[in-house]
């Protein structure tokens, strides 16, 4: 890579490809953001999906997303969300590790390190971290110190202030194990995740938090009561990296129901 080239890497999430909200289509959704993302100005160097490519954990959920991200023509790095199957998906995209133990690895997208952690718990819609998945990650930081590195994760660990949102997200003893081990590794420039179907951002132990868009529907948040509404239009980010430093932005995608 040519020295001053920024490395590209794009993150879709919440596809949720087989579900049926409020009777709108989640295919049509994800073809026009894939359509945005070829339209790109620059091509990614690679694409992150960080959770619920399906909404039900189906096999053919999945045949359909890889047929879909096939367009892409870029590496693909996928992490499970609360509404996939570990299993399936390990299958599907070929992941490393065996049945429905948590999918946790790292990988290389043009000078930065990607490190994709499991935050799912089958059968709920929180995330946590056992003891286990918090010393792989420790390790993991700590093998490549001087490296500039995003953190992927479905449940992003922030607070909305929307209470139904936060009751299945992250709790607070989750969010306070993650930033202790977060702070004794300065080279992350990001912890990224999904789950909350909308744009936030916060920042943990310093380090800077983005909940990416949904690639199907948006929550209209009720800061008062326990309840949410889905809008359109879907989107998409863009994780941008030069001469060491990060950006990250949000592209939404015009999209008209039909």
């Amino acid at each position: 890579m040519s020295r001053g080239q920024p490395t590209l890497l794009v993150q879709l999430s919440d596809l949720h490809v087989g579900g049926n909200e409020d009777g709108k289509d989640p295919i049509s959704r994800l073809e026009a953001v894939i359509d945005a993302v070829r339209s790109l100005p620059n091509a990614p160097d690679a694409v992150l999906v960080s959770g619920d490519i399906t909404d039900d954990g189906a096999e053919d959920g999945y045949r359909v997303a890889r047929e879909m991200f096939a367009r892409l023509d870029v590496p693909l790095h996928v992490l499970p969300g609360n509404h996939d199957d570990r299993g399936r998906l390990r299958k599907a995209f070929d992941l490393p590790g065996g049945g429905d133990e948590p999918i946790n690895y790292s990988t290389s997208v043009g000078d930065l390190r990607l490190v994709l952690f499991d935050s799912n718990v089958p059968g709920r819609d929180p995330g946590s971290y056992d003891a286990e998945r918090m010393a792989w990650l420790d390790e993991e930081l700590a093998s490549e110190p001087e490296r500039p590195t995003i953190l992927a994760v479905h449940h992003t660990p922030l607070t909305t202030g929307i209470p139904e949102w936060d009751a299945i997200n992250l709790d607070r003893g989750d969010r306070e194990a993650l930033g202790t081990v977060v702070a004794r590794h300065p080279q992350l420039r990001a912890i990224v995740g999904g789950h909350l179907h909308r744009v936030a951002t916060s920042a943990l132990a310093g380090c800077p938090v983005l909940s990416a868009p949904s690639a199907y529907l948006q929550v209209r948040p009720n800061f008062h009561r326990d309840e949410v509404s889905w809008v359109d239009p879907p989107g998409f980010a863009i994780h941008a990296l030069r001469d060491g430093e990060l950006s990250s932005q949000v592209e939404m995608v015009p999209f008209v129901s039909s």
